[in-house]
Formats: C-alpha cells, structure tokens, sequence
C-alpha cells in the first residue's frame, strides 16, 4: 500500500513538472516568435463585446510624440528600469491600503505582458505569470520592441486596440503626424480608454492631458524615450 501511494505520488509530481516545463518551453516560443513577428491578437481583443479594430504599425511610422507621451503618462523610468519599478509599487500599495480607487503601479513592460499574452482582471496568479512575461520580454525584446508592441495593442477606444487605429477613429489621420496634444490626449486616455474621451475632453482627462503635452517636452529634453530609437 505505502509503495502504490509512493508510486501515485511520484506521478503525480512527474505530471507537474511537466506541466511547468511544457508552460515556460511554450512561453519561451511565443515571447521568441512575438520578437519579430506582430501579435495576431489578444485575449483582450477575442473578448472585446465590440469587436477590435487593428491596425499594426512599425515604431518608426509612430510619431515620437506619442512614444514620449506614453512614457509621460504611463511609465517615466520606461528607459531605465528592468520592467518593474519598486518606487511606483511600493507607492500603489501604501495608497491602495489606506483605501478608495485601487492603484496600480504597472510599468509599460508589465501593462505589455499583460496585454499581449494574458487577460484583464487582476489576482495573484495573474500577477505571477505577468511578472515572469514581463522578465521573458525584457530580456529578449528590448525596450524599443516592446514600446512598439505596447502601442499597437493598448486599448484606445471602445472596441479600438493601438494607435494607429485610435489615431484614425479620432483625428482622421495615421499615428506618424500626431501633434503633441493629440499625443497627449490619447495617453491621458489610455487607462480607461472606454470613459474618458479622447476627441473632446473635459474636466480631469483635460487637465491630466495639458499636463502629459507639457511632460512630452521632458521627456524628449531629457531623453526619457532613448531607448526607443
């Protein structure tokens, strides 16, 4: 009896480590492929109820307004992190425990993991597989593809994904020729791209997408965005 139990146990633990070293082989391939090749799509976008609206376009076609004003508003260590940024977690956990809207403290690189290979919605288990993307695309695309990957499939609409197509459904024109406060009104809207307007902003999403324009001359100034070119 002890030696079936021992046997049981000992395939069990067999089937396990399997499952582990069929995930991160799989993750490996995909993160490899995705280097070079534009993701298909998303879970995000296969569940979108309003459909999603692509269209993939190179980093050097971005205007570099729109890179500068994402890592503006979005991740402003993009360029000298290692894909986390402890000040800005350790900051989302001290306001998230005193109470009200729960914070993130997401960089660029996590928010890009997320979006390209997982789902929406958070969860310890969904924050460790985040974290092990994150260190996989960090170490084998760089800053500069993962920037390119994070604006075209970050969510800038309803049922839109990147800003090539957010670009064209809210000024009538490619991503390449963006002025600095189109820039700057799209990444004021990236976190809640379904409620805050884009085309004619007002109250919090005005003033937050004044401050990301302002922020876009910084960022460039200081060569925040170096990473990217």
């Amino acid at each position: 009896m002890a030696a079936r139990k021992r046997g049981v146990l000992a395939r069990v633990i067999a089937s396990i480590f399997k499952l582990i070293f069929g995930f991160v082989l799989l993750s490996l391939v995909m993160v490899v492929i995705y280097r070079f090749v534009p993701p298909p799509t998303t879970i995000t976008m296969l569940t979108d109820p309003n459909g999603a609206t692509r269209d993939w376009t190179s980093i050097e076609r971005i205007d570099r307004n729109m890179i500068a004003a994402a890592i503006a508003a979005e991740d402003g260590k993009f360029c000298t992190h290692s894909g986390f940024d402890r000040e800005a977690i350790e900051n989302a956990v001290r306001r998230n425990a005193q109470g009200g809207r729960i914070r993130g403290g997401s960089t660029i690189s996590q928010q890009t993991a997320k979006n390209v290979f997982l789902w929406q919605g958070g969860g310890f288990f969904r924050k460790g597989l985040e974290a092990w993307f994150t260190v996989l695309i960090e170490t084998i695309w760089g800053k500069r593809r993962i920037m390119e990957v994070y604006l075209n499939v970050a969510e800038t609409g309803i049922g839109t994904y990147g800003v090539e197509a957010g670009a064209q459904r809210y000024f009538g024109k490619g991503a390449g020729s963006l002025t600095r406060d189109q820039a700057a009104r799209m990444a004021a809207a990236l976190p809640l791209p379904k409620k805050r307007s884009v085309k004619n902003p007002s109250g919090f999403t005005r003033r937050y997408g004044n401050n990301i324009a302002q922020r876009i001359g910084i960022v460039q100034r200081d060569g925040l965005d170096a990473c990217t070119r």
